[in-house]
Protein backbone atom coordinates (compact mmCIF):
# COMPACT_ATOMS: atom_id res chain seq x y z
CA UNK A 1 0.00 0.00 0.00
CA UNK A 2 1.79 3.16 -1.22
CA UNK A 3 0.49 6.40 0.46
CA UNK A 4 2.22 10.18 -0.18
CA UNK A 5 -0.92 12.58 1.08
CA UNK A 6 -2.82 12.94 3.57
CA UNK A 7 -5.96 12.41 2.48
CA UNK A 8 -4.60 8.81 1.18
CA UNK A 9 -3.43 7.88 4.78
CA UNK A 10 -7.18 8.44 5.48
CA UNK A 11 -8.53 6.27 3.21
CA UNK A 12 -6.46 3.31 3.58
CA UNK A 13 -5.84 3.40 7.16
CA UNK A 14 -9.05 1.66 7.54
CA UNK A 15 -8.31 -1.17 4.77
CA UNK A 16 -5.10 -1.91 6.21
CA UNK A 17 -6.68 -2.77 9.42
CA UNK A 18 -9.46 -4.89 7.92
CA UNK A 19 -5.99 -7.07 6.03
CA UNK A 20 -4.61 -6.82 9.54
CA UNK A 21 -7.68 -8.54 11.30
CA UNK A 22 -9.43 -10.26 8.65
CA UNK A 23 -6.41 -11.76 6.35
CA UNK A 24 -3.65 -13.24 8.12
CA UNK A 25 -2.32 -14.80 5.19
CA UNK A 26 -1.48 -11.45 3.85
CA UNK A 27 1.25 -9.38 4.93
CA UNK A 28 0.40 -5.36 4.38
CA UNK A 29 3.24 -3.62 3.61
CA UNK A 30 2.98 0.22 3.77
CA UNK A 31 5.07 2.29 1.95
CA UNK A 32 4.98 6.54 2.27
CA UNK A 33 6.61 8.84 -0.37
CA UNK A 34 5.92 11.56 2.20
CA UNK A 35 4.71 13.59 -0.83
CA UNK A 36 3.19 16.45 1.91
CA UNK A 37 5.77 14.98 4.95
CA UNK A 38 3.94 17.25 7.34
CA UNK A 39 0.10 16.33 6.71
CA UNK A 40 1.05 12.97 5.60
CA UNK A 41 2.62 12.25 9.19
CA UNK A 42 -0.22 14.00 11.12
CA UNK A 43 -3.01 11.52 9.27
CA UNK A 44 -0.65 8.43 10.21
CA UNK A 45 -0.57 9.36 13.62
CA UNK A 46 -4.21 9.50 14.47
CA UNK A 47 -4.74 5.84 13.68
CA UNK A 48 -1.40 4.86 14.85
CA UNK A 49 0.66 4.39 11.29
CA UNK A 50 4.11 3.92 11.03
CA UNK A 51 5.48 3.33 7.35
CA UNK A 52 7.52 0.30 6.84
CA UNK A 53 9.12 2.05 4.29
CA UNK A 54 9.50 5.65 3.81
CA UNK A 55 11.25 6.91 0.55
CA UNK A 56 11.37 10.82 2.02
CA UNK A 57 10.76 12.56 -1.32
CA UNK A 58 9.62 15.59 -0.08
CA UNK A 59 12.12 18.62 -1.27
CA UNK A 60 11.19 22.09 -0.39
CA UNK A 61 9.60 23.97 -3.79
CA UNK A 62 9.28 20.62 -5.89
CA UNK A 63 7.49 20.51 -8.92
CA UNK A 64 5.18 18.10 -9.73
CA UNK A 65 7.33 16.45 -13.16
CA UNK A 66 9.78 16.55 -10.59
CA UNK A 67 8.14 14.87 -7.62
CA UNK A 68 6.78 12.47 -9.84
CA UNK A 69 10.29 11.26 -11.75
CA UNK A 70 11.65 10.49 -8.20
CA UNK A 71 9.07 8.69 -6.96
CA UNK A 72 9.12 6.57 -9.96
CA UNK A 73 12.52 5.75 -9.88
CA UNK A 74 12.06 5.47 -6.00
CA UNK A 75 9.14 3.19 -6.21
CA UNK A 76 10.50 0.94 -8.92
CA UNK A 77 13.64 0.30 -6.73
CA UNK A 78 10.91 -0.09 -3.54
CA UNK A 79 9.20 -2.70 -5.86
CA UNK A 80 11.89 -4.94 -7.31
CA UNK A 81 13.39 -5.17 -3.38
CA UNK A 82 10.60 -5.99 -1.79
CA UNK A 83 8.52 -8.14 -4.80
CA UNK A 84 4.79 -7.58 -3.97
CA UNK A 85 2.11 -9.25 -4.94
CA UNK A 86 -0.22 -6.46 -5.29
CA UNK A 87 -0.30 -3.12 -4.62
CA UNK A 88 -3.16 -0.74 -3.43
CA UNK A 89 -3.35 2.67 -4.10
CA UNK A 90 -6.36 5.66 -3.73
CA UNK A 91 -7.38 8.16 -5.04
CA UNK A 92 -5.70 10.94 -7.56
CA UNK A 93 -2.25 12.25 -6.26
CA UNK A 94 0.54 11.87 -8.04
CA UNK A 95 2.06 9.81 -5.92
CA UNK A 96 -0.76 7.27 -7.29
CA UNK A 97 0.46 8.16 -10.87
CA UNK A 98 4.37 7.16 -9.84
CA UNK A 99 3.06 3.87 -8.46
CA UNK A 100 0.95 2.71 -10.48
CA UNK A 101 2.78 3.45 -13.44
CA UNK A 102 5.78 1.43 -11.53
CA UNK A 103 3.95 -1.36 -10.51
CA UNK A 104 2.69 -1.90 -14.04
CA UNK A 105 6.22 -1.81 -15.71
CA UNK A 106 7.24 -4.30 -13.21
CA UNK A 107 4.11 -6.47 -13.76
CA UNK A 108 2.27 -6.13 -10.59
CA UNK A 109 -1.05 -6.39 -10.29
CA UNK A 110 -2.90 -3.06 -9.30
CA UNK A 111 -6.22 -2.02 -7.30
CA UNK A 112 -7.45 1.25 -6.80
CA UNK A 113 -9.12 2.63 -4.23
CA UNK A 114 -11.75 5.31 -5.24
CA UNK A 115 -11.84 4.41 -8.83
CA UNK A 116 -13.84 6.11 -11.44
CA UNK A 117 -14.03 9.55 -9.98
CA UNK A 118 -14.59 11.99 -13.05
CA UNK A 119 -15.04 15.71 -13.90
CA UNK A 120 -14.63 14.89 -17.71
CA UNK A 121 -12.36 18.21 -17.45
CA UNK A 122 -8.41 17.48 -17.86
CA UNK A 123 -7.11 20.92 -16.59
CA UNK A 124 -9.73 20.27 -13.36
CA UNK A 125 -8.84 19.66 -10.66
CA UNK A 126 -5.79 19.90 -11.88
CA UNK A 127 -3.43 16.69 -11.95
CA UNK A 128 -5.88 15.20 -10.30
CA UNK A 129 -8.20 14.06 -13.30
CA UNK A 130 -4.78 12.76 -15.16
CA UNK A 131 -3.97 11.00 -12.29
CA UNK A 132 -7.03 9.27 -11.89
CA UNK A 133 -7.30 8.08 -15.74
CA UNK A 134 -3.82 6.73 -15.32
CA UNK A 135 -4.89 4.48 -12.23
CA UNK A 136 -7.90 3.63 -14.13
CA UNK A 137 -5.53 2.81 -17.33
CA UNK A 138 -3.07 0.92 -15.12
CA UNK A 139 -5.02 -1.04 -12.41
CA UNK A 140 -6.82 -4.62 -12.56
CA UNK A 141 -9.40 -4.16 -9.99
CA UNK A 142 -10.92 -0.56 -9.52
CA UNK A 143 -13.15 -0.52 -6.37
CA UNK A 144 -15.42 2.21 -6.92
CA UNK A 145 -16.89 4.70 -4.19
CA UNK A 146 -20.14 4.87 -6.13
CA UNK A 147 -22.71 3.49 -8.72
CA UNK A 148 -22.21 6.89 -10.69
CA UNK A 149 -18.14 6.07 -10.33
CA UNK A 150 -18.99 2.55 -11.71
CA UNK A 151 -20.94 3.78 -14.38
CA UNK A 152 -17.75 6.14 -15.35
CA UNK A 153 -15.64 2.89 -15.54
CA UNK A 154 -18.31 1.02 -17.21
CA UNK A 155 -18.41 3.74 -20.09
CA UNK A 156 -14.92 3.67 -20.42
CA UNK A 157 -14.66 -0.24 -21.20
CA UNK A 158 -13.65 -1.43 -18.11
CA UNK A 159 -15.45 -4.98 -17.09
CA UNK A 160 -18.06 -5.19 -14.60
CA UNK A 161 -16.09 -8.20 -13.25
CA UNK A 162 -13.09 -5.75 -12.68
CA UNK A 163 -15.44 -3.08 -10.83
CA UNK A 164 -16.56 -3.14 -7.10
CA UNK A 165 -18.87 -0.93 -5.62
CA UNK A 166 -17.68 -0.67 -2.03
CA UNK A 167 -19.03 2.82 -0.29
CA UNK A 168 -16.27 5.52 0.02
CA UNK A 169 -13.33 4.17 3.05
CA UNK A 170 -13.67 7.94 4.40
CA UNK A 171 -16.34 6.62 6.35
CA UNK A 172 -15.11 3.90 7.91
CA UNK A 173 -12.43 6.38 8.57
CA UNK A 174 -14.25 9.14 10.50
CA UNK A 175 -15.81 6.06 12.17
CA UNK A 176 -12.75 4.74 13.76
CA UNK A 177 -11.91 8.42 15.25
CA UNK A 178 -13.97 9.30 18.65
CA UNK A 179 -15.90 12.71 19.67
CA UNK A 180 -13.68 14.99 21.30
CA UNK A 181 -14.98 16.85 24.53
CA UNK A 182 -12.16 19.25 23.83
CA UNK A 183 -9.70 20.39 21.02
CA UNK A 184 -5.97 20.39 21.26
CA UNK A 185 -6.29 24.33 20.10
CA UNK A 186 -6.74 26.88 22.28
CA UNK A 187 -8.15 28.72 19.61
CA UNK A 188 -10.68 26.23 18.81
CA UNK A 189 -11.89 25.69 22.46
CA UNK A 190 -12.36 29.22 22.71
CA UNK A 191 -14.73 29.62 19.84
CA UNK A 192 -18.85 30.76 20.41
CA UNK A 193 -19.81 27.77 19.31
CA UNK A 194 -22.99 28.24 21.19
CA UNK A 195 -23.49 32.22 20.41
CA UNK A 196 -22.50 31.96 16.80
CA UNK A 197 -23.21 30.35 13.79
CA UNK A 198 -19.48 28.97 12.92
CA UNK A 199 -18.72 28.16 9.63
CA UNK A 200 -15.21 26.26 8.54
CA UNK A 201 -13.46 27.33 5.39
CA UNK A 202 -11.56 25.29 3.41
CA UNK A 203 -9.51 26.61 0.07
CA UNK A 204 -6.46 24.70 -1.33
CA UNK A 205 -6.97 23.59 -5.52
CA UNK A 206 -4.65 25.07 -7.81
CA UNK A 207 -7.66 25.98 -10.32
CA UNK A 208 -8.65 28.74 -7.26
CA UNK A 209 -5.60 30.22 -6.51
CA UNK A 210 -3.91 34.14 -7.53
CA UNK A 211 -7.10 36.10 -8.15
CA UNK A 212 -9.47 33.62 -7.59
CA UNK A 213 -8.46 33.37 -3.72
CA UNK A 214 -7.81 37.24 -3.80
CA UNK A 215 -11.66 37.47 -4.51
CA UNK A 216 -12.83 34.42 -2.21
CA UNK A 217 -10.93 36.43 0.48
CA UNK A 218 -12.90 39.83 -0.20
CA UNK A 219 -16.29 37.63 -0.53
CA UNK A 220 -15.61 36.32 2.84
CA UNK A 221 -14.75 39.50 4.52
CA UNK A 222 -18.07 41.06 3.63
CA UNK A 223 -20.16 37.78 4.04
CA UNK A 224 -18.70 38.38 8.19
CA UNK A 225 -20.17 42.33 7.73
CA UNK A 226 -23.52 41.40 6.53
CA UNK A 227 -23.44 38.46 9.27
CA UNK A 228 -23.22 39.52 12.61
CA UNK A 229 -23.63 36.15 13.60
CA UNK A 230 -21.26 34.25 11.09
CA UNK A 231 -17.70 33.66 12.49
CA UNK A 232 -15.78 32.00 10.20
CA UNK A 233 -12.44 29.28 10.99
CA UNK A 234 -10.23 28.82 8.08
CA UNK A 235 -7.46 25.91 8.45
CA UNK A 236 -5.19 27.77 6.02
CA UNK A 237 -3.19 24.91 3.58
CA UNK A 238 0.46 24.97 3.94
CA UNK A 239 1.24 26.04 0.57
CA UNK A 240 2.95 29.55 0.20
CA UNK A 241 0.32 30.67 -2.89
CA UNK A 242 -2.39 30.44 0.08
CA UNK A 243 -1.05 31.49 3.01
CA UNK A 244 0.63 34.68 1.58
CA UNK A 245 -3.02 35.95 0.49
CA UNK A 246 -4.91 34.34 3.25
CA UNK A 247 -2.98 35.97 6.23
CA UNK A 248 -2.69 39.57 5.05
CA UNK A 249 -5.98 39.76 3.95
CA UNK A 250 -8.53 37.94 6.78
CA UNK A 251 -6.15 37.77 9.48
CA UNK A 252 -7.34 40.91 11.63
CA UNK A 253 -11.22 40.56 11.62
CA UNK A 254 -11.92 39.78 14.55
CA UNK A 255 -14.90 36.81 13.69
CA UNK A 256 -12.09 34.81 11.46
CA UNK A 257 -10.21 32.76 12.73
CA UNK A 258 -7.23 31.31 10.89
CA UNK A 259 -5.15 28.30 12.11
CA UNK A 260 -2.66 26.04 10.47
CA UNK A 261 -4.22 22.65 9.05
CA UNK A 262 -5.93 20.39 11.40
CA UNK A 263 -5.40 17.17 12.47
CA UNK A 264 -7.81 14.83 11.42
CA UNK A 265 -9.61 14.25 14.80
CA UNK A 266 -9.45 18.04 15.23
CA UNK A 267 -11.04 18.54 12.04
CA UNK A 268 -13.91 16.05 12.06
CA UNK A 269 -14.78 17.30 15.23
CA UNK A 270 -14.78 21.18 14.05
CA UNK A 271 -17.25 19.37 11.46
CA UNK A 272 -19.55 18.02 14.38
CA UNK A 273 -19.96 21.86 15.49
CA UNK A 274 -20.11 24.39 12.75
CA UNK A 275 -22.88 25.62 10.93
CA UNK A 276 -22.39 25.34 7.63
CA UNK A 277 -19.35 24.68 5.45
CA UNK A 278 -17.81 26.50 2.55
CA UNK A 279 -15.04 24.47 0.85
CA UNK A 280 -13.17 23.31 -2.68
CA UNK A 281 -11.85 20.32 -0.98
CA UNK A 282 -12.86 16.26 -2.31
CA UNK A 283 -12.50 15.17 1.18
CA UNK A 284 -14.80 17.18 2.74
CA UNK A 285 -17.33 16.65 0.69
CA UNK A 286 -17.48 13.48 1.21
CA UNK A 287 -17.59 13.73 4.47
CA UNK A 288 -20.02 16.34 5.31
CA UNK A 289 -22.85 14.04 4.61
CA UNK A 290 -21.68 11.59 7.61
CA UNK A 291 -22.72 14.83 10.09
CA UNK A 292 -25.43 15.75 8.03
CA UNK A 293 -23.89 19.91 7.34
CA UNK A 294 -24.16 21.59 4.30
CA UNK A 295 -21.48 22.41 1.89
CA UNK A 296 -21.25 25.47 -0.49
CA UNK A 297 -18.72 23.66 -3.09
CA UNK A 298 -16.75 26.56 -3.83
CA UNK A 299 -15.44 25.03 -7.78
CA UNK A 300 -16.66 25.28 -11.12
CA UNK A 301 -17.66 21.67 -11.15
CA UNK A 302 -16.92 18.75 -8.90
CA UNK A 303 -16.43 15.14 -9.55
CA UNK A 304 -18.42 13.75 -6.70
CA UNK A 305 -21.83 14.98 -8.04
CA UNK A 306 -22.99 12.55 -5.43
CA UNK A 307 -23.11 15.46 -3.01
CA UNK A 308 -24.84 17.67 -4.87
CA UNK A 309 -27.68 15.14 -5.90
CA UNK A 310 -28.33 14.28 -2.03
CA UNK A 311 -28.75 17.48 -1.29
CA UNK A 312 -25.74 18.05 1.18
CA UNK A 313 -24.28 20.34 -1.48
CA UNK A 314 -24.45 23.44 -3.56
CA UNK A 315 -21.98 23.86 -6.85
CA UNK A 316 -20.75 27.51 -6.38
CA UNK A 317 -17.64 28.27 -8.13
CA UNK A 318 -15.97 31.59 -6.07
CA UNK A 319 -18.63 33.79 -7.98
CA UNK A 320 -19.44 36.39 -4.92
CA UNK A 321 -23.23 37.08 -5.08
CA UNK A 322 -23.64 33.36 -5.43
CA UNK A 323 -22.29 32.61 -2.42
CA UNK A 324 -23.53 35.74 -0.98
CA UNK A 325 -26.94 33.97 -1.75
CA UNK A 326 -26.59 30.45 -0.60
CA UNK A 327 -24.92 31.56 2.80
CA UNK A 328 -27.50 34.52 3.43
CA UNK A 329 -30.43 31.41 2.95
CA UNK A 330 -28.83 28.82 5.32
CA UNK A 331 -28.18 31.69 7.75
CA UNK A 332 -31.79 32.81 7.28
CA UNK A 333 -34.09 30.08 5.97
CA UNK A 334 -34.35 27.39 8.40
CA UNK A 335 -36.40 25.31 6.22
CA UNK A 336 -33.90 25.46 3.32
CA UNK A 337 -30.98 24.49 5.95
CA UNK A 338 -33.04 21.25 6.76
CA UNK A 339 -33.31 20.80 3.23
CA UNK A 340 -29.51 20.36 2.46
CA UNK A 341 -29.14 18.15 5.47
CA UNK A 342 -32.27 15.74 5.47
CA UNK A 343 -30.77 13.36 2.71
CA UNK A 344 -29.52 10.03 3.06
CA UNK A 345 -25.51 9.23 2.81
CA UNK A 346 -24.33 8.90 -0.48
CA UNK A 347 -21.12 7.56 0.22
CA UNK A 348 -21.74 4.26 1.77
CA UNK A 349 -22.47 2.30 4.97
CA UNK A 350 -18.70 2.61 6.60
CA UNK A 351 -18.11 -1.17 5.22
CA UNK A 352 -16.30 -0.36 2.28
CA UNK A 353 -12.56 -1.93 3.60
CA UNK A 354 -14.21 -4.77 4.70
CA UNK A 355 -15.59 -5.11 1.17
CA UNK A 356 -12.12 -4.27 -0.54
CA UNK A 357 -10.16 -6.97 1.73
CA UNK A 358 -12.42 -9.24 0.40
CA UNK A 359 -12.17 -8.37 -3.10
CA UNK A 360 -8.30 -8.52 -2.77
CA UNK A 361 -8.18 -11.90 -1.10
CA UNK A 362 -10.28 -13.30 -3.57
CA UNK A 363 -8.14 -11.97 -6.49
CA UNK A 364 -4.99 -13.14 -4.98
CA UNK A 365 -6.09 -16.73 -4.53
CA UNK A 366 -7.29 -16.84 -8.23
CA UNK A 367 -3.92 -15.41 -9.83
CA UNK A 368 -5.60 -15.96 -13.17
CA UNK A 369 -7.66 -13.01 -12.64
CA UNK A 370 -4.52 -10.57 -12.27
CA UNK A 371 -3.06 -11.60 -15.55
CA UNK A 372 -3.38 -7.60 -16.51
CA UNK A 373 -5.69 -5.11 -17.31
CA UNK A 374 -8.89 -6.45 -19.11
CA UNK A 375 -10.19 -3.37 -20.86
CA UNK A 376 -7.74 -4.36 -23.93
CA UNK A 377 -4.14 -5.28 -23.84
CA UNK A 378 -1.62 -3.26 -23.02
CA UNK A 379 1.69 -4.60 -23.83
CA UNK A 380 4.19 -1.41 -23.48
CA UNK A 381 4.20 2.03 -22.92
CA UNK A 382 3.24 3.55 -26.21
CA UNK A 383 -0.11 1.03 -25.88
CA UNK A 384 -0.76 2.79 -22.35
CA UNK A 385 -0.46 6.13 -23.97
CA UNK A 386 -2.70 5.44 -26.31
CA UNK A 387 -5.16 4.03 -24.21
CA UNK A 388 -4.95 6.97 -21.53
CA UNK A 389 -5.32 9.31 -24.37
CA UNK A 390 -8.73 7.08 -25.94
CA UNK A 391 -9.41 7.79 -22.72
CA UNK A 392 -9.47 11.39 -21.92
CA UNK A 393 -11.31 11.44 -25.19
Amino acid sequence: MVVGTRPEAIKLAPVLRALRARAPALRPLLVATSQHREMLKQALDTFGLVPDVDLGLMQAGQNLGQFTARAMVALTDCFIDTRPDFLLVQGDTSTVTAAALAAFYQGIPIGHVEAGLRSFDLSSPFPEEVNRRIASATAHVHFAPTRAARDNLLREGIPGADVHVTGNTVVDALRMVSPLLTFDIPALDTLPWPERRVALVTVHRRENLGPRLESLCDTLLELVRRHRSLHLVFPVHLNPRVRNVVYPRLGSHPRITLLDPLAYPQMLEALRRVHLVLSDSGGIQEEVPSFRKPILVLRDRTERPEVIESGFGRLLGTDPARIHAAVDELLNDQAAYARMTSGENPFGDGCAADRIVDVVGERLRDSSLLSGPRRKSLDGPMDLMRDMLAMAG
